[in-house]
């Protein structure tokens, strides 16, 4: 078998030979008529009529030869067999093609629409010319890119060779597109906050940093989808909003989470917690229905309905359930030995990362649907308190044993809300660096009144456990290090 140096030697031949016999391998412009998709649709017409169709696609396998070729083309719409054929096609058209045409070259080809002996749609040629003449070969069409990291580093040749994959991301879209309507046709307003900030606000998480050299000030890349600044447009009067954009969180990778991804939020006004989960369980269901055409599920070993009724499972309770440990009373010593004793690993920098770490541990036993309630206030310094002061009123949707969202009802108390954020101050000045920042100047907006208001936040990461693949095969161009 040729190397693949050996192979593009090859290919480089045919394209002097190209240049040489006066074609351009690289024209600026095309003449194609129809795309594949619609030559398939006018397909009685344009052969009852005797049309010329000039089609455009990339050549993905050729079989035969002499005086009869079969090449197959795709142009992103469908992928046609385009028959050469004596006395049909002129000689030059099978010498053009025995010359100088691999799998793998984008081509022209112009000729009559008809049906082969065994009835196949098909295009017979009177008419070819090299559109871009591809110097390396494509994927083997039955194995496709065997290497991981090589089908990262060349998606565009994995989505190519895997049709499979390619309707992944259609689907993706689709994801976008329904969850955008549904907010639109409930009367939400779209709206877009900076991706760049001087305080990160909405999630606790670790920010990437860098330097804005027109002010001279160092900024960070947002954790969340705007959220200090959408409540900031609850204040000034929009009703309703919400935002589907990119957030950045410098932290660890695995099957669940990346440092760049997608997310929507939305807020709106006049609602509480409560509101926000009729409506988000309505959402999911939609998503479900309307992208993978089904509400039932089985992803990551588990298996559950979206029309099942939705159980709430409250926080502290379920780790009493599971552990025996009651957070509210519990000691951090006590935590630390029921982590231990499960074999957890833990980060015991805090009380908030240890409740959270056995959190993490119970949560992987619910299969769900159901929303995660009260959790512990230490853990929740955007949202509002319970009545017993000691919860807050969060609700995070729990899908295959992972929360799947998170919302809130939010937080619009300014003077509590300025203490949180002392709270937070303290956990990083204490080394935790997922702690979140402190926004004063949204104390300030909160001082002047933000009316009683709901939030939520989904993302990608739910169309990766829907589809049941790590949420990293689900991104077109996931980050990979480069080839040393």
């Amino acid at each position: 078998m040729a190397s693949i140096e050996e192979l593009r030697a090859e290919r480089i031949k045919k394209l002097e030979a190209l240049e040489k016999a006066g074609y351009n391998p690289y024209p600026t412009n095309s003449r194609r008529t129809h795309s594949i998709e619609e030559a398939f649709k006018n397909f009685s017409d344009l052969k009852d009529n005797n049309k010329d169709v000039v089609l455009n696609g990339r050549v993905m396998s050729a079989r035969g030869g002499g005086a009869l070729l079969f090449v197959d083309i795709y142009d992103g719409s469908g992928k046609i067999q385009v028959v050469v054929k004596s006395p049909e096609s002129p000689q030059e058209i099978h010498d053009f093609f025995s010359s100088y045409v691999d799998v793998g070259d984008f081509i022209e080809v112009t000729g009559k629409m008809f049906n082969t002996k065994t009835g196949q749609e098909s295009l017979l040629v009177h008419g070819v010319s090299m559109l871009s003449k591809s110097l390396l070969p494509l994927p083997d069409k039955y194995h496709g890119i065997q290497d991981e990291e090589l089908r990262l580093r060349e998606r565009y040749l994995d989505i190519l060779t895997d049709q499979e994959l390619r309707k992944l991301f259609e689907m993706k879209a689709k994801f976008w597109d329904v969850s955008r309507n549904f907010l639109k046709t409930r009367g939400f307003l779209e709206v877009e906050t900076p991706t760049l900030e001087i305080t990160t606000g909405g999630a606790e998480a670790r920010p990437f940093a860098t330097h804005h050299n027109d002010f001279d000030l160092d900024v960070f890349m947002r954790i969340s989808v705007g959220e200090l600044w959408q409540k900031r447009l609850m204040a000034a009067g929009f009703p309703k909003t919400f935002e589907i954009g990119r957030i950045y969180r410098n932290e660890g990778s695995s099957q669940e989470h990346l440092q760049e991804f997608t997310n929507c939020e939305f807020y709106m006004a006049y609602a509480d917690y409560n509101d926000g989960m009729s409506l988000v369980q309505e959402l999911y269901r939609t998503i479900a229905t309307e992208v993978f055409g089904t509400t039932k599920f089985t992803t990551r070993g588990y298996t559950f309905d979206l029309n099942d009724d939705w159980q709430k499972i409250d926080y502290t309770d379920e780790i009493v359930k599971q552990t025996g440990i009651d957070i509210n009373t519990a000691t951090d010593d006590e935590i630390k030995e029921k982590l231990e004793e499960l074999k957890v690993k833990y980060d015991g920098t805090n009380r908030e990362r240890l409740i959270d770490t056995i959190w993490k541990y119970c949560r992987k036993n619910i299969s769900g649907p159901a929303f995660l309630i009260n959790h512990s206030l230490i853990v929740a310094p955007l949202a509002k308190k319970n009545e017993d002061g000691l919860t807050a009123q969060i609700f995070q949707p729990i899908l295959a044993g992972s929360e799947l969202g998170k919302g809130y009802s939010e937080l619009n108390d300014p003077i509590d809300q300025r203490k949180r954020f002392e709270i937070q101050q303290k956990l990083i000045e204490g080394g935790d660096e997922e702690a979140m920042m402190a926004d004063y100047d949204f104390v300030d907006m909160l001082e002047h009144g933000m009316p009683p208001t709901c939030g939520f936040g989904f993302g990608e990461r739910l169309f990766a456990f829907l589809s049941d693949r790590p949420v990293r095969e689900t991104q077109m161009f996931p980050l990979i290090k480069p080839k040393l």
